[in-house]
């Protein structure tokens, strides 16, 4: 589950790699929109190659200027579409 997890999300900058802590954390992530960006965790839970074996949270930044940003907690497509992702590869590295 962990190298298919760095693999799905190796085209963001990581901020926190925790292999013994189980825990991947992407930097802020923007793709051309500058007010708002993305930042996605990863937790494991177990080894197993399973949809439950992950807790992904994807976190939105949106920002009026520099020091009046709002962030929120993200329930959409985006974290289903990285958890079936992770999963689909980790059973092929399997």
């Amino acid at each position: 589950m962990w190298r298919a997890s760095v693999e799905i999300l190796d085209f963001l900058p990581f901020s926190v790699v925790d292999y013994s802590g189980g825990m991947l954390i992407t930097d802020w992530y923007s793709e051309g929109n500058n007010n708002s960006s993305l930042k996605i965790t990863v937790r494991f839970l177990s080894n197993e190659v399973r949809s439950d074996s992950l807790k992904i949270i994807v976190h939105e930044k949106k920002c009026v200027s520099n020091n009046n940003c709002a962030v929120k907690i993200l329930n959409t497509k985006i974290k289903e579409e990285l958890l079936t992702s992770i999963v689909k590869r980790a059973a092929t590295l399997e």
